[in-house]
C-alpha cells in the first residue's frame, strides 16, 4: 500500500499535504471533516483515537500523527528533495526545532482565535502572542529567504500554513516584513498551489 495522509482542509495538516507534493513520493490525500468521517466513508477515530489531523498510514500500515514527527519523517523520505538535511546533523535538528517551534508556540497560540466561545478579549491576546512568535521569527530571518537558508524545508511549509490563517483570524503582518516576504515566496511554489487545490482552498 502507498501512504495515505488524513487532512481537514486548510488546517495544519496542509503543511504535511505541501511536503509530500515536494517530496515526490507517491501518496493517497484522504480529506476528514469536523464529525470524524473521512471522504472514503470510514471512522477516523478508527485511523486514530487522537481525532485530529494529520495522520499518515505508512505502507506497514502504522499510523504516524503529530506534525512535529510527520514532517521531519516526510522529509527524510526523498532526501535529494532537501527538504530535511541528513538525520543526525545540526541542520536536521535545525529544522526540527523549527517545526517543534511551529507547533508549539505559533500554532497553539491560534486556539483562542479558532475556538468557538473565545472572548474577544481572549482573541486579542492570542493575536499578540502570535505575533510576538512572528517578530521573533522575523529577528532570526536575516537575508534569508527561508527559516534555515536557501532551502524551502518542512518546517517554511507549517510556518506558511500558519501565516495563510492570518486573513481569517484577523492577524497584521505588517509589523514583520520579512516573515510577509516569506509568506508571499512560499504561496507560489508548485507544491502549495496543488496542495491548495486538492483541498479545494482558494487560491
Amino acid at each position: 500500500m502507498s501512504l495515505k495522509l488524513y487532512y481537514l482542509p486548510g488546517a495544519c495538516s496542509l503543511a504535511s499535504h505541501i511536503s509530500l507534493i515536494e517530496a515526490g513520493v507517491a501518496f493517497t490525500p484522504v480529506a476528514v471533516d469536523r464529525q470524524k468521517r473521512t471522504s472514503e466513508g470510514g471512522d477516523y477515530l478508527a485511523i486514530t483515537a487522537k481525532g485530529y489531523v494529520p495522520a499518515l498510514v505508512l505502507e506497514s500500515g502504522e499510523v504516524l500523527t503529530e506534525s512535529a514527527a510527520l514532517l521531519p519523517y516526510i522529509g527524510a523520505l526523498n532526501p535529494a528533495a532537501g527538504l530535511i538535511p541528513a538525520a543526525g546533523t545540526l541542520g536536521y535538528f535545525r529544522v526540527t526545532e523549527w517545526c517543534a517551534y511551529m507547533c508549539s508556540e505559533v500554532h497553539k497560540n491560534h486556539t483562542a482565535l479558532f475556538k468557538p466561545g473565545s472572548t474577544d478579549e481572549q482573541k486579542d491576546a492570542a493575536r499578540a502572542a502570535v505575533l510576538q512568535r512572528y517578530a521573533y521569527i522575523e529577528s532570526t530571518l536575516g537575508d534569508k529567504p527561508y527559516l534555515t537558508g536557501d532551502a524551502f524545508t518542512v518546517a517554511d511549509a507549517y510556518l506558511y500554513v500558519t501565516l495563510s490563517w492570518a486573513g481569517r483570524v484577523a492577524i497584521d503582518l505588517t509589523s514583520v516584513p520579512k516573515v510577509a516576504a516569506l509568506f508571499a515566496r512560499a504561496k507560489t511554489r508548485a507544491s502549495v498551489i496543488a496542495a491548495r487545490q486538492a483541498e479545494g482552498l482558494p487560491a
